[in-house]
């Protein structure tokens, strides 16, 4: 492991030197965000190193051994959430929307009320390692697990091409390097964390990224608005005055009725239905510290919002027809050429404008860091539900030596790895925000209901839910696929079949609708018996009483 880091840093080294010879992308090499970057790597290689000495079973790998706090696991989970689509992509949406820019950070803070009070405390009394542990409780293992594991590889395929294309953007725009290069770069450093750290180095990536985001976001926003004597009408002034007045009314980013609720449904109810975020649940020593995450979470992730809205005018005001930021080699459009690396590093520039250098090299450390950490939380989550729900429960029937499954796990790490690099590559074009709100939609439709259901409905059968779950995710997925944006945007064609470009609205509708219809005329002994096991379901969900790691009362 100690040769593996040397060589690495090495690599990264003489990279960082070679994109000096290579082409550069309209902007001098800033040697400060290369240092910062190096620093970054080499402490949270460290860290790694660290984590892999305390990772020794697949509890510790999974979960960190139970050990986290509450406080912690609120700031990693914030840590988790606070990703490039949070910090570029919406920091991008209101820099190129203005006002409208703001649905995706309340949609994606609307979910978490939901939970705190519906989904922390009987999760974790009820799983394991992976939400799957909690849907199947009562239900038949291998339909569940399999459909869950699919419905959790889908959410984290599409949530780590966002996160893939937000770093080698990044990374494209500091160094010079190709974007394919800068892709892969990030790539290895994932398999990396994951494979030799777990769970472990996973949170503390997590918790030094989430901090360090904060201080930086909160430092920009202040820079921001002392240019304007912390007045905010001031601000939205000066960004009406470079724009227009549109950037601050309603339909610039979704306009129509049925588009803005099949947005809200899919950011509120994806949310809770999220593999990554919801496997960091298992991580605590009970179901008190989970609350605790929870109201942690939240507060910190609404902090943060805040901030990105007053980030994203600050790009407007700061960066817009700013020479030193444009591409002028392509084409003016909206009264201005298009900022260098494109909307998603606005944020990126107005570091740069607020704070020079130094600050530049700072934030996109930190930039850096957001995108490795989510990675890093995404690619373990898609893991274990291949290693722990396919593998170990549903191909071994349980019967599985835990070090075998750690094994499996650490090889699919490395599949995910390939797999995001390939997609992000792919995607290089796509704004990062939308593709997250893809992978909500398919976590709302598949993953969601299932857990709501299994949790709270005595009526629940595993044929209502395999059925209804697997039509979630189906009509989601092909909603996607003949919506605009996939339809239109990356195929081609010249109209799409599907006109809404969010399908959450109808796949979570068909999914619930589904699941309830084939449950109520399930009159199987199989289902007859998954009913009556509901009273002991929900007497350890609410008490914690045989919950893993629980103590005896």
């Amino acid at each position: 492991m100690r040769l593996f880091l040397v060589i690495f840093l090495s690599m990264m080294t003489l990279f960082a030197s070679g994109a000096i010879e290579g082409e550069v992308q309209k902007q001098a090499l800033n040697m400060s965000a290369i240092v910062m970057f190096l620093i970054f790597v080499a402490g949270t290689l460290g860290i790694t190193y660290w984590a892999a000495t305390k990772t020794k079973s697949a509890k510790d790998f999974y979960t960190a051994g139970g050990g986290i706090t509450g406080f912690q696991n609120g700031m990693a989970i914030a840590g988790d959430y606070m990703s490039a689509a949070s910090f570029l992509g919406i920091s991008a949406l209101v820099y190129g929307k203005g006002y409208d820019g703001l649905i995706y950070s309340i949609g994606f803070l609307v979910g978490w009320p939901i939970i705190l009070f519906l989904v922390a405390e009987p999760l974790r009394n009820l799983g394991k390692y992976t939400f799957a542990d909690v849907a199947s409780y009562r239900l038949r293992q291998t339909p569940i697990r399999t459909l869950a594991a699919i419905g959790s590889i889908v959410t984290v395929i599409l949530y780590l091409i966002a996160q893939m294309v937000g770093a080698g953007k990044l990374i494209q725009l500091l160094f010079g390097l190709d974007y394919a290069m800068a892709v892969v770069l990030v790539g290895v450093l994932m398999i990396l964390y994951v494979t030799f750290g777990g769970m472990l180095a996973t949170t503390w990536v997590q918790i030094v990224k989430a901090f360090l985001l904060l201080s930086g976001a909160t430092f920009m926003a202040i820079a921001v608005m002392a240019h304007y004597n912390f007045n905010f009408e001031s601000l939205f002034a000066k960004a009406v005055s470079l724009k227009d007045s549109t950037i601050m009314a309603p339909g610039g980013l979704v306009s129509d009725p049925i588009s803005a609720i099949s947005l809200a449904v899919a950011l509120m109810f994806g949310t809770a239905g999220l593999p990554h975020i919801l496997m960091r649940f298992f991580t605590v020593s009970d179901a008190k510290e989970a609350r605790k995450s929870v109201f942690y979470a939240t507060g910190f992730i609404g902090y943060f919002y805040i901030l990105t809205f007053i980030i994203g005018f600050g790009a407007i005001v700061m960066v817009f027809q700013n020479p030193h930021y444009l591409d002028s080699a392509k084409q003016a459009i909206d009264g201005g050429y298009p900022i260098l690396g494109g909307d998603n590093m606005a944020a990126i520039h107005l570091s740069h404008a607020v704070g020079g250098d130094f600050f530049l090299g700072f934030i996109s450390a930190v930039a850096f860091a957001t995108i490795l950490a989510v990675v890093s939380g995404l690619t373990l989550a898609g893991a274990s539900a291949i290693s722990h729900d396919l593998y170990a429960s549903v191909f071994k029937r349980g019967q599985v030596d835990s070090m075998r499954e750690m094994q499996i796990s650490k090889m699919a790490t490395i599949a995910l790895g390939i797999i995001a690099i390939g997609t992000g590559i792919a995607f290089e074009k796509q704004n990062i925000a939308f593709l997250v709100g893809l992978a909500f939609a398919i976590a709302a439709s598949a993953n969601f209901p299932i857990l709501f259901f299994s949790m709270y409905w005595r009526k629940l059968t595993t044929r209502g839910a395999v059925v209804g779950g697997s039509l979630g995710l189906l009509t989601a997925i092909v909603l996607m696929i003949l919506g605009p944006t996939v339809w239109v945007d990356v195929l081609g064609n010249t109209e799409a079949i599907f006109p809404y470009k969010y399908p959450a609205l109808f796949s979570v509708s068909v999914a619930f609708i589904a699941i309830y219809l084939v449950s109520i005329t399930d009159n199987s002994p199989q289902a007859q018996e998954e009913k009556e096991l509901f009273d002991a379901q929900y007497i350890r969900s609410q008490t914690g009483i045989g919950a893993e790691g629980a103590v005896s009362h």
